[in-house]
Order: C-alpha cells, then sequence, then structure tokens
C-alpha cells in the first residue's frame, strides 16, 4: 500500500479538521433543540389559552393563563414559602460550610482526608433512601409541619457539597494575608470574619445559589414533611395543576412554571452584577 493512499484515507481515529468541526456542530444543535424545544413550548403555552403538549404559536394570544392563576393563594403565597425555605437553608448551609471548611483548609487534621471522604460519601446518598427514617424522626420529636424543621434539614442535606465547595474556593485565600493579621493580634474568628469570608465572595454566592437552586426546586421533602396547605412552597403547589383523570390546565402551567422561574433569573442576575465573579485580589501578596 502506497503512502498517498494511506494518507489520502479518512480515518475515524484522526479524522480532518472540517469533518471534526461539521460533527461537533451537529452535536452542539441537537443538544441546543433539547434545551430550547421545551423553553419554547413553555413560552407559546403560557399566551395560549388551548395549549397542548405541541409546540405551536398560539391562534389567540392572551394572557388569560397568567389572570387565572395570579393570586395570592396561587402564587403569591407559595412563592413567599419558597423563599424563605429556600433561602432559609442556603443561609445556613452557608455558614455552617465555612466554619467548618475552615479548619480544614487552614490546618493540617490528623483525619482531615478521612473526614473529607466521609463528606463525599454524604453527597451520595439519595434523599429518598432517607426520607423513611427522617420522617419517624420528624413524628417521634413533633417536628412534621415546622418551617424551620423543613429549613435545617434541608439545609443538613446540602452541607456535604457545600463544605466539601467551600473548602476548594478557601483554598484560593492566600494564607499570608491571615498571617500578617496574626501578627497584629487578631484571632483566627476574626481573620476569618475580616479577611477570608470578604475575599471569597464569589465563593459564597456560588454555594449560596447552589443550595438555594436544590431546594427551590426540592418537590419530596415539603411533600413529605409539611401538611398544611399555606405551607407548602411552589414545587408542591404547581402539583395542582394536574387534574384526575389526566386532565392538565397546560396553559396555567406554563403560566405558573414562568412565574415560578423567575426569582432563579433575578438570583443569578442579582449576583453577577454585584460580584462580578472574580476575587479581586490583584495585588494583595506582594513578593
Amino acid at each position: 500500500m502506497s503512502g498517498a493512499g494511506v494518507k489520502g484515507r479518512a480515518s475515524v481515529a484522526a479524522p480532518t479538521r472540517k469533518r471534526s468541526a461539521w460533527w461537533a456542530n451537529v452535536a452542539l444543535v441537537l443538544v441546543g433543540l433539547v434545551f430550547v424545544v421545551p423553553m419554547l413550548w413553555l413560552l407559546l403555552a403560557s399566551f395560549d389559552e388551548h395549549a397542548g403538549l405541541v409546540v405551536r404559536p398560539p391562534s389567540q394570544p392572551g394572557v388569560g393563563n397568567f389572570s387565572a392563576v395570579m393570586s395570592y393563594e396561587n402564587v403569591g403565597l407559595p412563592l413567599i414559602n419558597s423563599t424563605v425555605l429556600s433561602v432559609g437553608a442556603a443561609l445556613m448551609t452557608v455558614i455552617i460550610a465555612v466554619l467548618a471548611a475552615y479548619p480544614l483548609s487552614r490546618y493540617r487534621l490528623r483525619f482531615g482526608r478521612h473526614f473529607m471522604y466521609v463528606v463525599l460519601f454524604g453527597t451520595c446518598l439519595p434523599i429518598t433512601a432517607m426520607m423513611v427514617p427522617v420522617y419517624a424522626l420528624f413524628v417521634r420529636l413533633e417536628m412534621l409541619d415546622s418551617m424551620p424543621a423543613v429549613i435545617a434539614f434541608l439545609a443538613a442535606t446540602s452541607l456535604p457539597m457545600a463544605i466539601f465547595m467551600m473548602k476548594n474556593f478557601m483554598d484560593g485565600v492566600p494564607v499570608s494575608l491571615e498571617e500578617a493579621a496574626w501578627t497584629d493580634g487578631a484571632s483566627a474568628m476574626q481573620t476569618l470574619r475580616a479577611i477570608v469570608v470578604p475575599l471569597m465572595r464569589p465563593g459564597l454566592a456560588v454555594v449560596f445559589i447552589f443550595v438555594f437552586v436544590q431546594c427551590w426546586g426540592n418537590f419530596f421533602v415539603p411533600f413529605i414533611l409539611l401538611l398544611s396547605p399555606d405551607k407548602l412552597p411552589a414545587a408542591v403547589t404547581i402539583f395542582s395543576f394536574f387534574g384526575n383523570y389526566g386532565a392538565v390546565a397546560y396553559g396555567q402551567l406554563a403560566a405558573f412554571s414562568l412565574l415560578y422561574s423567575l426569582p432563579v433569573l433575578f438570583l443569578y442576575v442579582l449576583v453577577q452584577r454585584v460580584l462580578g465573579g472574580s476575587f479581586a485580589m490583584a495585588g494583595a501578596v506582594k513578593g
């Protein structure tokens, strides 16, 4: 076989640049369609009073679906409950994760590595496997239908990943800044509060958003542990749009889903504008 024939033959292991770029574009288009089509249906169905499962423009666009769901009982109270649960659990998780990650990041602990393995193992536990003993515990402690108890449980389930993420962010803060503060007589908690935490604000925001989004979309935990209708979050009340015998109010469901997603989008925009996404530590350490 001649060298020219081998050189001209197409190979799967080493495709030409043009062909690989074409396949990459096809894959990106397919992935994009997977995300765009459901969002397009959500947008079109919310303005269609006769919406179904088919993605189609509404024949007579209107805001009737929004008018049907825009009430304090349908939207206002569930969104307030979701905000209380998500913000409460996110704040509790961030505070505890900072306090837990600081010694793991700054000190050489004898069982530090084993503790991190335990933390990583905690991220693998499915929430459905824990709900039976958790429900029994809530019944025994008379904490069913308690918002603070549900907030504490949501924070506890988010802690393993939050501690792991927080330690990685804290490792990026130079220890020399704390050593300078220690020389001036500052304690460990003072340096943590005045130096480490301000310098890792983007990391705090990432962990906060991560926990907030998890709690905001959590259906199973509030559905099991909260009993009163006036305490249910929006992730649970959205189930009310699924009627009996397979009847679904698709238009109202789409309108409620759009309103339900707005707080999360607002949070992303707010954090990006306030923090800017950088640590801003240039020039903090001089050689």
